[in-house]
């Protein structure tokens, strides 16, 4: 891909560039007490990062994490797969921003909410043609 131009907003970190996303991963965090299992929607970098133990060196792939919700956002990792590639095409320039909303499950509109992973494309203003000097420009 040639997303150079294209930036995923992160939960916490700012935003990544979307050219060096290899990889989107939906996965759920453990339990821990006084904390329920979240699903964490992460995009997967091509750096490594480590932590040292007393067994060893851990080695993972760095994760950045999109959003969190209570429920398997189990479509959003191929939406932002397709976005990302509808983009490359269009060789568009911009911020995908990340958001989730909570619906009811049922059309009745039973109890039980489902979360749904919204990406929206939010592109970078482009300056009137012959003005590219100005310092809010450089």
């Amino acid at each position: 891909m040639s997303l150079t131009n294209v930036w995923v907003q992160t939960r916490g970190d700012g935003v990544v560039r979307a050219d060096q996303v290899v990889g989107i991963d939906a996965h759920q965090t453990p339990v821990l007490t006084g904390k329920p299992a979240r699903w964490l929607l992460d995009v997967v970098l091509p750096t490594t990062i480590g932590s040292g133990a007393r067994d060893g060196w851990g080695v993972t792939a760095l994760h950045r994490t999109l959003t969190q919700t209570t429920e398997d956002p189990a479509g959003a990792p191929a939406a932002l797969a397709r976005l990302l590639a509808q983009l490359d095409h269009v060789n568009a320039a911009g911020i995908i921003a990340v958001s989730t909303d909570s619906t009811p499950d049922s059309p009745l509109g039973g109890e039980e909410l489902s979360t749904r992973v919204r990406f929206r494309f939010v592109p970078f203003t482009s300056p009137d043609p012959g003005h590219y000097t100005g310092a809010e420009y450089l």
